[in-house]
């Protein structure tokens, strides 16, 4: 589980990747949040928007989504991963309802699998941080990524 994680914009693969050492910065536009994995959660937002189901993904089902490393994990255990840019438009043009319950859903899996070690972040103002994210992506041709450590 990532103590720190920031969904960030970056131009490109590369640019996101030299995030690498020390995190993203002070960029204009970014979410954070604590506690989480975000290779999990960029992959259930995936699903539920790609293959939506009344039920919540098995862990084995998350793994067949995993999202693309743009630095993957060393010694460090610092890695920053690429939104699918499917996943970027569904956020984009993801309603509020759609948002909350997508918030819902991912904080049922949470408190399945994570029990008290829950994060206490509001996830639904993180989707809808990443929904205004998604859409200046797709407004700047640019990419969502998350760094996290």
């Amino acid at each position: 589980m990532a103590r720190d994680i920031v969904f960030f914009l970056a131009p490109d693969d590369e640019t996101a990747a030299v995030t690498h050492p020390t995190g993203p910065g002070r960029v204009s536009e970014s979410v954070t949040c604590r506690f989480i994995e975000p290779d999990s959660a960029i992959a259930e937002w995936d699903m539920y928007f790609s293959e939506p189901s009344a039920d919540l993904p098995a862990p084995e089902l998350l793994h067949a989504w995993w999202p693309e490393w743009v630095y993957g994990p060393f010694n460090d255990g610092v890695e920053v991963f690429a939104l699918p840019q499917r996943l970027i438009r569904a956020l984009a043009d993801a309603g509020p309802t759609e948002l909350a319950e997508l918030a819902d859903r991912w904080a049922a899996r949470l408190r399945a699998t994570e029990g008290d070690d829950m994060t206490d972040d509001d996830l639904p103002e993180v989707l809808r941080g990443l929904a205004r994210l998604a859409a200046s992506a797709l407004d700047t041709g640019g990419g969502l990524y998350s760094w996290s450590f």
